[in-house]
């Protein structure tokens, strides 16, 4: 501290006064008229505290040095300081040079005039072996002049940094705001400084989770505390890796959820808080007297087999193990450890109920609604917010025009899912995120509405132009035939869904509890010309006949302006539409309709909620089987949860298909379960009523009987690949995009065919298995295409998509977006089966087609469960393999193994190779085989999911 007030007089000459408490600093600050006054401090956890409220005085004469000469040096309380909107503030390492950035640093912060003035001044050898430190100066004088307020003084800058500047996220608007005056203590802004000055109020809660589950605990915490009468400044929460270790003793009250990982280990983000623990246990021994804690911890009693050893040692291992340490090293326990099991009726929240009524009660918050000011208030569920947002406005609009945030409240993410789009964060940046201080890195995934997949050449064009302008400049074929986009800005979804507008498009219903987009089959080899277009004309007056009625989309993000507003608004207020299919409270959960047509299973028919078979005879078609019940998702050792497949249960005319789905919607709005999301689907309705119940009330809502289903018969799941040629003259070419990402040369590629068939009638068709058939292309446009395909390295015929595996493997996105993920897909799939390559060449399987799929959660986007080889997210690196599914998409598959990772699928999967080579049927596949040699038993009913036994 002494060279840091050495150097703050030479650099400063005889401007200023430095004092070595904060106190003399203040006072000397509030009588003086000019200059800054400086307290120069060590660094440590109370003296931060301290500042924090001194800086929301928001004195212009007073300057704060921070001296740190001991690592590791948090920057988190100097990036804290820039949100009180008028302050200088800079991290710098000290140094002598007379115009180096330790004294440039110096000459800014004392020249500013504009509120206080805080420098973070870091010894060199506390920060000579940290990686992330970054230099840094935030003025916001530079921000007026229009030039950039923060700047590094080097290329080395956190990227979580940068990436927190390039997003011109809150950071900005906040700096924006100014401080209140000394004697304004007593508005609103005089909060903030009241609430960080209650010491005798504070709690800090701390997680760990990959799942999610602990995370979900620990917020619950927070918005009680919040809302119990804790300020909101005084209530901390984040993950266990962001919090110092060193600054323990300081805090009187923390309460931990810890989750459980591989056997019984720490979850990714709190590996390192129980590392430095065990790492600094010396120096904290005896220092943590007026510490409380208490700890939740989160597990599964079976997962490593029921009633197993290893199930009992590791059963939130990590939560006790804490637990018992922090005991030995002094801190006192605040109330006895709570823990959640899995095996519970409802999961972890029976332990967590029981645990936190206790919580509450000694914290004195039992009586508060679950909600806090910083949070959405009290958590509403799902079909009361859906009655309370006038058919899907809500506070959407607005929302969105706030700016201030990345993000929209809990409310509105449930909204404006029925507008096509969720939102998300970049999992990958989180930690460090939560470390500076700052707000997750929102964007939107936005889901356009295209029934059958079929796109022209002018939309795809549309749909690059807005991906590369608005998103992460990539478009994600998904497995429900559409398109998605990521990394959209709050600031720019409305554009977002202008530009598609304007080119015939709309991400309307693309998600929600409302009837999704329409699957159709779309190889054109499977019927004439004529009887494809007859059913795609079907296929979109299902979609359209179940769209939701409400104008909420218009008004919310295509409306602006006054003169569209005058036209909208009656005396000040928008009227509300009647939904006359789906009435205040739309569904229980969403609607899947999908139509196959024979001998393609394409669209896997059975695993959705409504399946239409077409059954076509002399080339003409005849109506539709009628298969209702299937669905794939289902919760992790929830045995209230399983997939199911579709039953057929009759036959409709064409014209009656639209009818039938109306019905068997209503069906499901009547007597669906509205209690638990989770049960909340049509298969678990068929499952609760049965078939024929179901049946019967669909045909009392048509009034008349469906028909006894007609003879069909699957014989592929697979795309088309190469080029074929209709009756009609016209060209179609089914191409190979991995795992559904454009991007790349594949995009540049795409784009260039657009424009080639642009005007011609040429058009672009997504399949259910994440792929593009170029379709409709004129003999004359032909040649030009396959030159751009050839030019581009774009596969397109079975001998260029590498293997059989890779031709049929599907993923959903996965990691870092998708917040429900547990582990990797889309970016982990590829890897894993460029390795089973390998084993299928030497095996001489390269060419059979094997459909492998993988998703990163148990919610199934990817259809895992019907795949002949199974992956399904447990932790990260971790999953579950079943196998035994069949080809064309008939029968789910069977739990192979628990837990795996990479070396152990290949090592499992290996011998399988083998066998399948030597010891195969004549055309057996691969699935099939499985099952006949005993390796799994064959699934032969949904509701068995959890209790059939392995062979």
């Amino acid at each position: 501290m002494d060279r840091a007030a050495v150097l703050l007089r030479s650099v400063l000459k005889a401007e200023g006064a430095s004092f070595s408490s904060l106190q003399a600093a203040v006072a000397a600050s509030s009588e003086a008229d000019s200059g800054k006054r400086w307290a120069v401090l060590g660094h440590s956890a109370d003296t931060l505290q301290e500042v924090h409220a001194a800086l929301a005085g928001g004195s212009s004469h007073l300057g704060v040095i921070i001296v740190a000469s001991a690592a590791p040096v948090s920057q988190l309380e100097i990036l804290r300081a820039m949100e009180y909107g008028d302050v200088y503030a800079a991290a710098v390492v000290m140094d002598d040079a007379e115009n180096g950035p330790c004294a440039t640093a110096l000459r800014e912060a004392a020249t500013f005039e504009d509120g206080p003035s805080f420098i973070l001044l870091a010894e060199p050898a506390a920060v000579r072996s940290d990686a992330k430190w970054t230099s840094f100066r935030y003025d916001p004088r530079r921000e007026k002049a229009g030039a950039q307020a923060f700047v590094a003084e080097n290329s080395q800058v956190r990227k979580e940094i940068q990436a927190f500047v390039d997003r011109d996220n809150i950071l900005t608007l906040i700096a924006r705001k100014a401080l209140p005056s000394n004697g304004n203590a007593e508005g609103e802004e005089g909060e903030l400084a009241a609430g960080l000055g209650d010491a005798s109020k504070t709690v800090t809660i701390l997680y760990t989770s990959d799942t999610g589950h602990g995370e979900e605990c620990a917020k619950a915490i927070a918005r009680q505390c919040r809302n119990g009468g804790y300020a909101s400044s005084s209530v901390r929460c984040g993950t266990m890796d962001s919090f110092d270790v060193g600054a323990l003793p300081s805090e009187p009250l923390i309460i931990f959820v810890v989750s459980t990982a591989g056997k019984g280990e720490f979850p990714g983000n709190g590996r390192g808080f129980w590392t430095k623990l065990g790492e600094r246990s010396g120096e904290l021994q005896g220092q943590l007297g007026s510490t409380k804690y208490a700890v939740f911890g989160l597990g599964d009693s079976h997962y490593w087999g029921k009633g197993t050893e290893d199930s009992k040692v590791n059963f939130a291992k990590a939560a006790r193990e804490l637990d018992e340490y922090l005991e030995k090293l002094g801190a006192t326990r605040f109330m006895p450890s709570g823990f959640g099991d899995d095996q519970d009726v409802d999961q972890y929240h029976t332990g967590f109920g029981e645990w936190k009524s206790q919580l509450y009660s000694r914290l004195g918050v039992e009586k508060a609604a679950a909600g806090g000011d910083d949070d959405d208030g009290p958590v509403k569920s799902d079909e009361v917010i859906k009655v309370e947002t006038q058919q899907l406005r809500g506070s959407l609009k607005a929302s969105l025009d706030d700016v201030s945030t990345g993000q929209v409240p809990f409310q509105d993410t449930k909204l404006i899912k029925s507008h096509g789009s969720y939102q998300q964060d970049d999992r990958d940046l989180r930690e460090e995120r939560q470390k500076l201080g700052i707000e997750n890195a929102f964007s939107f995934m936005i889901r356009v509405r295209m029934p059958g997949g079929y796109c022209t050449a002018e939309q795809w064009i549309a749909m690059d132009d807005i991906c590369d302008k608005y998103a992460n400049g990539t478009l994600k074929i998904t497995t429900r035939q559409t398109w998605q986009i990521h990394g959209v800005l709050k600031r720019d979804v409305k554009e977002t869904m202008r530009a598609m507008n304007r080119a015939c498009m709309d991400t309307l219903a693309a998600c929600g509890d409302v009837c999704r987009n329409v699957m159709c089959t779309s190889n054109p080899s499977v019927c004439s010309r004529e009887v494809m277009e007859e059913i795609l004309a079907h296929t979109y007056a299902m979609h359209d006949h179940c769209l939701p009625r409400s104008g909420a989309y218009h008004e919310i993000f295509l409306m602006h302006g006054d003169e569209m507003a005058e036209k909208t608004q009656v005396l000040g207020s928008t009227p509300v539409e009647e939904e006359p299919l789906y009435g205040l409270t739309y569904l229980p959960r969403k609607y899947k309709i999908t139509v196959a047509i024979p001998p393609s299973n394409d669209v896997d028919v059975f695993a959705h909620c409504l399946g239409f078979i077409a059954i076509v005879k002399d080339n003409k078609l005849q109506g539709f089987n009628v298969a209702v019940g299937g669905g794939l998702g289902f919760t992790h050792n929830n045995q209230k949860t399983h997939p199911r497949l579709a039953e057929v249960i009759g036959f409709c005319k064409p014209s009656d298909s639209k009818l039938v789905a109306e019905a068997v919607l209503t069906v499901q709005r009547d007597f669906g379960d509205r209690t638990g999301r989770k049960h909340a689907r049509v298969k678990y309705t068929v499952e609760d009523y049965g078939k024929e119940w179901f049946r019967e009330q669909v045909e009392d809502r048509l009034g008349f009987k469906l028909e006894p289903e007609r003879p069909y018969k699957f014989e592929s799941r697979g795309d088309l690949y190469d080029w074929v040629k209709t009756e009609d003259g016209l060209w179609h070419c089914g191409l190979h995009i991995p795992i559904g990402r454009v991007k790349g040369n594949t995009r540049t590629a795409l784009r260039k065919i657009a424009e080639v068939l642009r005007g011609t009638g040429g058009a672009l068709r997504m399949t259910c298995n994440q792929q593009v058939i170029l379709s409709e292309v004129p003999e004359a446009k032909k040649a030009a295409v396959q030159t751009l395909l050839n030019e581009y390295g774009v596969s397109h015929t079975p001998a260029h998509t590498v293997s059989g595996l890779r031709r049929n493997m599907i993923a959903c996105v996965a990691m870092p977006t998708c917040p429900l993920a547990f582990a990797e897909a889309e970016r982990y799939l590829p890897t894993l089966v460029e390795r089973l390559e390998v084993v299928t060449e030497r095996c001489g399987l390269r060419d059979a087609d094997i459909a492998i799929r993988m998703t990163g959660c148990p919610n199934s986007c990817g259809r895992p469960s019907m795949a002949e080889i199974g992956f399904i997210g447990k932790a990260p690196g971790t999953y579950n393999m079943y196998l035994g599914g069949d080809f064309v998409g008939q029968r789910l598959n069977t739990l192979y193994a628990e837990s795996v990772t990479e070396d152990q699928i290949i090592a499992m999967l290996t011998p399988l190779f083998q066998r399948y080579a030597g010891e195969r049927n004549k055309e057996e596949r691969f699935g099939d085989f499985i099952v006949r040699i005993g390796i799994v038993k064959p699934m032969v009913a949904g509701r068995l999911w959890w209790s059939l036994p392995q062979c």
